[in-house]
């Protein structure tokens, strides 16, 4: 009998306990932490320019002038076109400025980050895309007499800039070194 009013008084303070309204809580915010792996340096050479770049991705050349850097495990590439300086550097630039604020539509900021290696003779800009832009990152390169080399950072994906800004953050790293250790020939 004491077992029975005893239970009878666990359910009715379990039902007291649980009806009462409870203020809803916001989740904590938190990021999903990747972890890339760091690649050695690589080396790529054409008759034009030879750079480093990631040991982990993959180049597929199209031509002496253009290839792909490819990330499978990122779902990325690093699209690449070198053209010769022909009394055409102003229009070479303007066109690479152009293809980087395209993106502007769909990106929330282009932020450009001017970059000069006296020493090598390579001057250019690196555009950083923020946004659901499809393309996160864009540079050009030049010597500013014979040599331009654009490229263009690109995910085979819908963007979804929070998504993939781990990716685009270390393949702008990738990026900066393609841009650093660059060495015109000719």
């Amino acid at each position: 009998m004491i077992l029975k009013y005893s239970f009878s008084i666990l359910i009715v303070l379990i039902c007291l306990v649980s009806c009462q309204e409870k203020e809803p809580l916001p989740k904590p915010k938190a990021q999903l932490r990747l972890e890339y792996v760091l690649g050695n340096d690589k080396k790529v050479e054409t008759s034009n320019f030879e750079f480093l770049y990631n040991d982990n991705a993959f180049i597929d050349k199209k031509k002496d002038n253009s290839f792909v850097i490819s990330y499978p495990d990122m779902k990325g590439a690093i699209f690449i076109s070198y053209k010769k300086v022909d009394n055409n550097l102003s229009k070479l630039i303007t066109d690479a400025e152009r293809l980087s604020y395209e993106h502007a539509v769909k990106a929330d900021g282009i932020h450009p980050q001017v970059f000069s290696n006296l020493e090598k003779k390579v001057h250019g800009v690196l555009f950083e895309v923020v946004g659901n832009a499809a393309s996160q990152s864009q540079f050009f390169v030049t010597d500013s007499t014979k040599h331009f080399l654009t490229g263009s950072l690109y995910f085979y994906t819908k963007p979804n800039y929070d998504s993939i800004y781990p990716a685009a953050a270390y393949l702008k790293e990738d990026i900066g070194k393609i841009m650093e250790s660059l060495k015109w020939k000719n």
